[in-house]
Parts: structure tokens; sequence; C-alpha cells
């Protein structure tokens, strides 16, 4: 029998992060240039004086409440639910949001909420934090199946691991030319593990 773990990023992959972002950033008195979704960078997103000042804001927001209420990307809620109810898959989640204890729970619990109990362990880096090293002992623990993520290092950092990768597509990776699949929606991600069951 096939590997019925799923291992997937949040921001971006799950949960509308961007969308969140920028509503309290806006509130933060910080408003986007022109084609700020073009880029992944957030001090180029908001013309901020330098990346580090752009890290310590996604940080800042990452460790607050607002992290606890972001709303289901696209539709991430349908296709993980079929996923998870129709081929009983469990879902292992990588996630560079934060090592405070706070921002956990309230991650788990917005994750929870939007998409029921289908989640075999919630695993936090620190803000930003690069992968590689984390993915590798994940395939040690569980073996390897599908890694979805938004970043192209991350999914080609999957790749290098073993799983087999697939990028959701932004605006922002459109120029992704790396091994990994690319899936504009869940729609997508759901019919390429389908197909190969």
């Amino acid at each position: 029998m096939k590997n019925k773990f799923i291992f997937t990023d949040v921001d971006g992959v799950l949960l509308n992060w961007e969308y969140a972002f920028n509503e309290w950033m806006e509130f933060q008195g910080h408003n986007p240039v022109d084609g700020h979704k073009d880029h992944y960078n957030i001090a180029k997103q908001y013309s901020l004086p330098s990346k580090n000042v752009g890290h310590n804001l996604i940080r800042q927001f990452n460790a607050s409440a607002a992290i606890g209420f972001l709303p289901p990307l696209r539709d991430a809620q349908q296709y993980m639910e079929l996923l998870s109810i129709d081929h009983g898959y469990k879902f292992v989640v990588l996630t560079s949001l934060s090592t405070d204890k706070y921002a956990k729970e309230l991650r788990t619990r917005n994750l929870t909420k939007l998409f029921g109990d289908c989640f075999e362990e919630i695993i936090c880096l620190p803000t930003g934090a690069d992968k590689d090293d984390a993915l590798v002992e994940l395939a040690d623990k569980y073996g390897t199946g599908y890694w979805i993520e938004d970043k192209p290092e991350n999914a080609d950092a999957g790749t290098k691991a073993g799983f087999d990768s697939i990028l959701i597509e932004h605006r922002h990776n459109l120029g992704y030319r790396g091994e990994a699949r690319i899936a504009p929606l869940w729609a997508d991600v759901y019919n390429i593990i389908t197909n190969n069951l």
C-alpha cells in the first residue's frame, strides 16, 4: 500500500497568508506597491528600507493573534477534505511560521477549524527558515510522498529529499523551471495524486 501521508506547507498552500498579511500591513500604515504580487520579497512588495525590516514585520505578524484567523487558499478546503475522507490521507504540515508556542497553537486551531481532524503532525520552524534539513527528517520518519509548497526553493528541497514535489502557482513563482509539478489549484493537486493511486 502506498504511503497515506501528504506533506504540505501552509502559507500560500493551505491558507491565504498573503491576504491576511496585506490587511494587517494596511492596519500598520503600509501599502503595497503596484505589481506587488510579482514579488516574494516583502521589502519589495511594500518598498521597505531593507529585507531585514520586512522579515521583522513578518515575524511580528506570524506571532500576532491575526495568525489564528487566516482564510483557506482557493479550493484547498474542498479538495483536502476529499483526499482525507474519500482516500484516507493524513497531512503532515511543515511551516516556517514561528517558534512561539502561542503562534503554533493559533495555527493548529486555524487549520483544524478549517480542515478538520486530518493532521498527523504540525511542525513549526522559525519564521522564514529553510526546510532542507526538516524535509530530510520527515522522509526518515514517514517515508516520502507528495510535498506541496509555494516557494520554489522549498519545492526543490523536497525533490532533493526524495519527495514528489508540487508547486502551488502564484504570480511570484510563475518563472519556476525546476522539477516540481505545477498546480494552480488544489483540484490539480487532487488530480495528480488520485490519478497515481
